[in-house]
Parts: structure tokens; sequence; C-alpha cells
């Protein structure tokens, strides 16, 4: 048998580093917008406009790392804004009832606050993967639908206002927002934490690779025996857990919730994962490159604030704008 031509090997290497190369896009885009921002203001470069960065990145960016796996497996979430808002107006609700009752003491209270924030992220999740496998309805029309009524949930329980947590719980419980460790803020930690999490699951366990074959080829994949109602409806219910972990970090931030908590995240999400470079269309995708297209929004957004290049009530538009492009250009890799 004769031996591959030097040719094809040298090509094949050729391809192979040009498909690395496209991988370096999202860090290449963000390091060009950070010298772009620095340029432009000098108070971008500081530490305290990092750092208020990345913490402001964390509530978008741990949602994000769950709607890469449902993206991955050729699902869609709309919903994940409204059910922080139902999460948050929720949990507050119930702390504030339990403070009344008089008979938990104020840290347990907050303790039952977040447990339940979780849970309802992982039951909202659950409803989901049921409605989308077992009901046959597309992920598009249930998250939609769930949309609405989680935002409109939050508006009878706040009243059409706000619901405000009580202060005693407040002072208790905002340490988690705004407390450092080794001088980097707690949602940042929580945020790597819920990444490499993310990452470690996703491509070092069999369930990774069953969410990406579904995501390439869900028919094949249910001939190779993958339990793909199963995997999908894992999926949701990761993605709903990662909302319920941004919820408790939002919570102490403002102690309050109202029926525009949450407005367009489902949005900031979405666009992470894409700029990230996950193929909407499914089948691959990369953690680390939602992480990076996560900061990658918010550096845009900071940088819009910090100069008068583009109004700030254009920061939706502009995220809108990055979807359609990243879309586009994505046309002919999947």
């Amino acid at each position: 048998m004769l031996p591959a031509p030097v040719d094809s090997r040298a090509s094949a290497r050729f391809f192979q580093y040009l498909n690395h190369l496209k991988g370096l896009g999202p860090v290449l885009g963000l390091a060009g917008l950070c010298i772009a921002g620095t340029l432009l203001n000098g108070d971008f470069a500081t530490v305290d406009n990092l750092m208020n960065v990345l913490t402001r990145t964390a509530f978008i960016g741990i949602i994000a790392v769950g709607m890469t796996f449902v993206i991955i497996s050729g699902g869609i979430d709309l919903s994940v804004g409204s059910m922080a808002a139902l999460i948050a107006g929720s949990m507050i609700y119930f702390m504030n009832m339990l403070m009344s009752a008089g008979t938990l003491g104020p840290l347990t209270i907050v303790v039952t606050g977040i447990a339940m924030a979780l849970l309802l992220g992982l039951v909202f999740g659950l409803l989901h993967g049921l409605l989308i496998t077992k009901g046959k309805i597309e992920a598009f029309i249930v998250t939609l639908g769930t949309l609405g009524i989680f935002r409109s949930v939050l508006t009878y329980l706040a009243d059409g206002g706000a619901l405000t947590l009580d202060n005693q719980l407040s002072d208790l419980y905002s340490p988690v927002y705004y407390t450092n460790l080794l001088g980097i803020p707690i949602p940042i930690w929580v945020f790597l934490a819920v990444a490499l999490g993310g990452a470690l699951i996703l491509n070092r366990t069999a369930f990774g690779r069953h969410v990406q074959a579904i995501g390439s080829n869900e028919q094949v994949a249910r001939y190779a025996a993958i339990r793909v109602d199963f995997v999908k409806t894992c999926t949701y219910m990761l993605l709903g857990v990662c909302v319920g972990i941004a919820t408790v970090l939002y919570v102490p931030r403002l102690g309050s919730a109202s029926p525009t908590t949450g407005l367009l995240w489902e949005l900031e999400a979405i666009a992470a994962v894409v700029v990230g470079g996950t193929a909407l269309k499914g089948g691959s995708g990369r953690i680390v490159g939602t992480v990076v297209g996560a900061i990658l929004l918010s550096v845009i957004s900071n940088i819009l604030n910090l100069t008068s290049i583009i109004s700030v009530y254009l920061n939706a538009a502009v995220q809108g704008v990055v979807i359609i492009a990243v879309a586009y250009f994505q046309r002919g890799r999947h």
C-alpha cells in the first residue's frame, strides 16, 4: 500500500489550522474590542470597570452556559428571562411569608429561598422538556407560551407593581452579591464554577457526547440507542437550574422583582451562545466560546455606556444585529 501523498497531509494540516483560527474568532474579537474600548475611553481599562463588566456578565453568562446545552441538542428556550423573573418574585414572596410567620430564623429563610429558586428552575426545565419530548410540541412554541405565562404570573403576584424583599432578609442576603473573595466578586466566582462544570459535562461525559450526537442527527442518535427524549429533557432541566443560580445571585443585588425583571435576557443568552461559535442548528459548540461571547456582548454594552457612539437605548438592537450577522456567517459552516 502506498503512503499518503505529502501534499494531502499538508492540506489536511492547513485546513485544521484554518478551523483552529475560526475557533479563535470570538477571542480575537474580544481582544479587538478591549483595545478599541481603551482607546475610546481611559476608564474602560480600570480594574473597577472590568470587575463591574464581569459581574454584570455573570447573570447572562450562567444562563448562557445552560442555553449552550439546549442549542447544541437542537432546541431553543425563549422563556429564560421571564422564568428568572418569576423565580425571583416567587422566591421573595415565599421568603417574606416565612419571615412574617416568624417560625424560622432569617438565615434558614434565606437558605430555604435559595433552595426554592433552584428547585423551581429544575421543575420549569422539566416541564419544558416533557412538553417538547412527550407532548411533541416545538420548543419554540412551548417556550414562547411559557414566556408569557411566567411573566403574567409574576405580574399577578406583584399586583402589577414590585415584590420587595424584607429589609432584615435583604441585609443578610446582600453579601451573596456584594462580597469579594480574593478581590473578585462572588458572582464572578460562581460564573467561573458553572462554566467549568458545564465544560466538564459537555466534553468529558457520555451525556455531553449524546447531546452533541442528538443535535447532529436526532434520528441517527435514536438508532444508536441514545435515550433522546431523556437527554433532551435533561438539557432543559440543566438550563432551568442555571436560571435558578442566576436568580439566586440577582435577588440580593436589588432585593426586588417586577414585571420588567429579566427583560430580554433570552436575547442576550442566545446571542452569547451563537457569538461564541455554537451552531444554531445544533450538533456542535463550546462552553469556552459561550463565556467569551457573553463577555464580548457585555464589553460592547459597556463601551456604548462609556462613549456616545450609539445610544445605550440601542443595546438590544446591537445584540440583535450581532445574532443575525453571526447566523449569516454560520450558514456555510454547519
